[in-house]
């Protein structure tokens, strides 16, 4: 008995987390796969369709639409977002006062992506935004942003990169702090460059913190929606129409909520085929010290 005692202390203390996971992430995700399965629409009894939902959601042009853009979205945000991140925690990590601007990079994060949707709508405005006016100045003759089916995802994924960029760079910062000196100490005693340092102990010995953010971002960029749903409504001509939103769509304004809970399911099997597989390729590139 008493030697379980610390053990049910553990389970007291991570109950609340426990039980919040069950009751609104399991519980959901097991009710839209029921739902999935049939005709329902929001009112009154189901009525069960077998996997006609699914059947659907591949015949439905809209739901290829929305998957294109949203990998679209994905190839834009991942790598940039990655790169300037990794960029900026390096350049952060030797100066003076990092915590404060630790604090200027990550408030965009807490910011509520309704508020930062409406001012980049602004920034990015064609006819008197702030960024075409900026471009005026060295000549240049910039975009309708919003409004131009070419630059639409551009731009949301410029607004995304923007907003996730001081989670990252944290996260970042955290997997340099925990390298430790005495590596670049002998590289150093063995007359090793900076970026001979930055390459072969560096980069290397980052690949799990990368790996980490690297499965963090492409999940987060299959969720995207609020961009999507404040600045443009999936527009123009549908070309930011993302899948998340596909799945909004079908809920909440056509009342199919079993073809929307199919959609759901969809993308959650997409999200995790994802992880998998950067799970399993994880050995080829990631390197953990021993």
């Amino acid at each position: 008995m008493y030697r379980n005692r610390p053990n049910l202390w553990g389970f007291l203390f991570i109950s609340p987390q426990l039980i919040g996971l069950l009751i609104f992430s399991l519980v959901p995700l097991i009710y839209a796969f029921t739902l999935s399965f049939t005709s329902w629409n929001g009112f009154g009894a189901s009525e069960f369709v077998g996997l006609t939902n699914y059947v659907s959601q591949f015949q439905n042009p809209d739901f290829w639409k929305a998957m294109l853009n949203t990998i679209y979205y994905m190839f834009l945000v991942v790598p940039i977002g990655i790169f300037i991140s990794l960029l900026l925690s390096i350049g952060l990590n030797k100066i003076r006062g990092k915590e404060i601007y630790r604090v200027f990079f990550f408030m965009p994060v807490v910011t509520s992506s309704v508020s930062v949707g409406i001012i980049f709508m602004w920034i990015l405005n064609g006819d008197f935004g702030i960024l075409n006016q900026l471009l005026s100045y060295i000549g240049i003759d910039g975009p309708m942003w919003l409004t131009d089916t070419k630059w639409v995802i551009p731009s949301i994924a410029l607004l995304s990169i923007w907003w996730g960029l001081g989670y990252n760079m944290v996260i970042f910062l955290a997997g340099l702090q925990g390298i430790s000196q005495s590596y670049y100490e002998a590289a150093s005693i063995d007359g090793a460059t900076s970026f001979q340092k930055f390459r072969h102990i560096t980069l290397p010995l980052l690949t799990p913190t990368t790996f980490f953010v690297t499965i963090m971002t492409i999940i987060s960029s299959f969720q995207v929606f609020d961009q999507a749903f404040v600045m443009t409504q999936g527009g123009p001509a549908k070309a930011s129409y993302t899948i998340v939103f596909h799945i909004y769509e079908q809920a909440f304004v056509d009342f199919t909520m079993g073809q929307s809970s199919s959609a759901a399911i969809i993308l959650f099997v997409i999200i995790l085929i994802f992880t998998l597989i950067q799970f399993k390729l994880q050995d080829r590139w990631v390197f953990y010290e021993k």
